[in-house]
């Protein structure tokens, strides 16, 4: 695994159970709000100074993800996605790389399409059982607890 790690130029992210722990809150007035891991925020800035690229690609089209993309600088970002497959096709022909070159972090059956194609696979510790018979890379934390920064800590060994 130390080898598919090593071609890794690019990172996207499933949002809902990757960077956010998968569950939500409606206010009354109908609102929703979603809770982010500092330490994902930590890691994923660290990451980008040191070169790698991030993309969002979420099932949700959410103005929280839209906010969350602009704090991080994360300017590929794609949303409502139905066919995450295409969206990481689209993502890295869009940033002159290979798919061997990309890592894709999801959690859920949705995202099985996306991690098949991804050079390096990853799930958070609480993701669906068929996406952890196809991710590559495990991390220990859950999603939104810290998932996204070990992937990232890991990646720049």
């Amino acid at each position: 695994m130390e080898t598919r790690a090593a071609r890794i130029r690019a990172v996207a992210l499933d949002v809902d159970g990757v960077l956010t722990d998968g569950a939500f809150w409606w206010g009354p007035d109908g609102s929703e709000w979603k809770r982010f891991s500092f330490r994902d925020i930590m890691g994923i800035s660290r990451a980008s100074k040191a070169g790698l690229v991030f993309a969002l690609i979420s099932g949700e089209e959410n103005e929280l993800v839209t906010r969350y993309a602009r704090k991080m600088n994360i300017t590929s970002v794609y949303q409502g996605c139905k066919d995450k497959a295409v969206a990481l096709r689209s993502f890295a022909k869009t940033q002159g790389l290979d798919l061997a070159q990309v890592c894709f972090m999801g959690d859920d059956i949705n995202d099985v399409p996306a991690l098949q194609l991804a050079g390096l696979p990853a799930a958070p510790a609480d993701a669906h059982p068929s996406v952890l018979a196809v991710a590559r890379y495990i991390a220990r934390q859950t999603g939104g607890n810290g998932a996204v920064r070990e992937l990232v800590d890991f990646l720049s060994k």
